[in-house]
């Protein structure tokens, strides 16, 4: 199979993820992984099928492993620095892990599947404030705030699949996913002297990712890059140094993934 076109759109969007995120190191690997199986699996001759009655079942049950890159989406105070003397607030992605537990169910095919994938994950963001400095206003001083997460996740999500090639296939898939937060700090109090960011913790967040599937004698294990974006303001607004400066915080993470199903 011709891998030009393949490397062409993979190249365009390095180029420019270069430019918007510090999460683009974990995206690039993870396509370029993605791009990398999916070309070598296309790039073999006709051979026969492992587990060739998979796809006859109604349900599959697995589990999955995998890594995260979290971060805030953050809407700024539009007076912050008249208001509070901050010149800027900017997220840093942190990596994290997940666990889970998968349940596939089979639709209207074997290429139309609704999962259900309940999780553990652990997730880190970092808030950083960018103040003048007292000694020399001309630079700059930062603060850093940590926010940590361990959360319940319960992702309800469509898989759409192509036909199997071989003992391979890929997928794409979307949904909507809501998020416990076991580790909030919502209900905590807050000190003058050293305040930190709540958050709400409960989440809702949409979901969408691409996949590739490797069929092998006993068990189907795919590689999987996703993305989930919070919908619901997860600021909690209590007029504090660190929270006054800030207007809306979105929850979003970039995951890649290990899922076996038998």
């Amino acid at each position: 199979m011709e891998l030009q076109p393949f490397i062409q759109v993979l190249s365009r969007y390095l180029q420019y993820s270069n430019r918007v995120s510090v999460d683009s190191t974990m995206i690039k690997w993870s396509l370029l992984l993605i791009v990398f199986c999916s070309g070598f699996a296309f790039g073999q001759r006709s051979k026969p099928k492992n587990y060739s009655r998979f796809d006859e079942r109604r349900a599959h049950f697995g589990f999955m492993l995998g890594i995260n890159s979290a971060g805030f989406s953050v809407y700024q105070n539009a007076s912050e620095f008249q208001l509070y003397n901050v010149k800027s607030i900017t997220s840093t992605a942190q990596t994290g892990g997940q666990l889970g537990i998968v349940s596939t169910l089979k639709l209207w095919g074997p290429t139309t599947r609704l999962r259900f994938l309940p999780s553990l994950s652990f997730q880190e963001r970092v808030l950083t404030y960018t103040y003048p400095s007292i000694k020399d206003p001309t630079k700059d001083s930062t603060l850093e705030e940590r926010i940590a997460s361990t959360n319940l996740d319960f992702p309800l999500m469509f898989q759409f699949r192509t036909t199997r090639y071989n003992n391979f296939a890929t997928y794409v898939l979307g949904g909507i996913q809501y998020s416990l937060d076991l580790q909030s700090q919502a209900k905590a109090n807050q000190s003058n002297s050293d305040p930190f960011i709540k958050i709400k913790r409960d989440d809702f967040q949409v979901q969408a990712g691409i996949g590739v599937e490797f069929f092998t004698p006993y068990f189907k294990f795919g590689i999987e890059v996703k993305y989930s974006q919070g919908f619901v303001n997860s600021l909690i607004q209590d007029n504090t140094s660190s929270s006054r400066p800030i207007d809306l915080l979105y929850n979003r993470v970039w995951g890649l993934s290990i899922i076996f199903e038998g």
